[in-house]
């Protein structure tokens, strides 16, 4: 798939598409606001009410996302006894987060009592900061995992290279092998990068404080997560 607009479609047809767009939104919003909330206000209102609808519509979207850290539990857990370990507080969690955005969702809509807005909130938060903490910890061991093993086809293509007769099929496997762990690489570099700034976002709302909680903080912060999202699942 090569055309521009083609993948454009089929990125946008995906949840996960169409989440990263409205996050995008959402936090160029925020940092508009604060940009010209002093020179402006008239402008910088109608900036903080796209960035409010923007949120508000991201919470609808993700009805139901609690049940994809379960299935993954189910069916793909991990390839080996650590890292399933690990999907079990990953992916509980995210779902813990997914879950109470439903109600945080409902009271800022007025469709629940608000005030239970604000813990709801909070029980998302913790559940998202614990699950993005196990993500990284799982990550940075895969990326581990595959360096060892970029390193190891390396010596031995070194060591082959010494003999007479090369393999070319064996060689051109190697070297496929090599492309896709460093593809995955840099596929799981951007999860890094998504997770550590999602997880700023939950701190500022689980424990506030003035650098977690600055609008410039959490809108680079929403910008990193929704443009790494972009590139993981856009359409090769």
């Amino acid at each position: 798939m090569n055309d521009t607009v083609d993948k454009l479609v089929v990125f946008l047809a995906k949840r996960d598409g169409i989440d990263k767009l409205v996050k995008t939104f959402q936090y160029v919003s925020k940092l508009s606001n604060w940009r010209i909330e002093e020179t402006n206000p008239d402008m910088a209102k109608r900036f903080k009410n796209w960035e409010v609808s923007s949120g508000l519509s991201r919470k609808a979207f993700r009805t139901g996302r609690f049940l994809t850290g379960f299935n993954l539990l189910r069916r793909n857990p991990g390839s080996n006894l650590t890292l399933r370990l690990l999907a079990i507080p990953a992916n509980a969690g995210e779902m813990i987060y997914f879950f109470f955005d439903h109600f945080t969702w409902l009271a800022r809509i007025g469709t629940i009592n608000s005030d239970l807005a604000k813990k709801a909130s909070f029980i998302s938060a913790f559940g998202e900061a614990v699950g993005y903490l196990f993500f990284l910890i799982a990550d940075f061991l895969l990326i581990k995992e595959g360096i060892k093993k970029e390193r190891k086809i390396r010596r031995s293509r070194r060591e082959i290279s010494k003999e007479e007769d090369e393999d070319e099929e064996q060689e051109k496997r190697d070297k496929d092998e090599v492309k896709k762990i460093r593809v995955d690489r840099v596929m799981r570099l951007m999860a890094v990068a998504a997770n550590i700034a999602d997880l700023i976002i939950a701190l500022a709302e689980i424990e506030p404080n003035p650098f977690c909680n600055h609008a410039v903080t959490l809108g680079i912060s929403g910008l990193v997560s929704a443009w790494a999202g972009w590139y993981r699942n856009w359409p090769s």
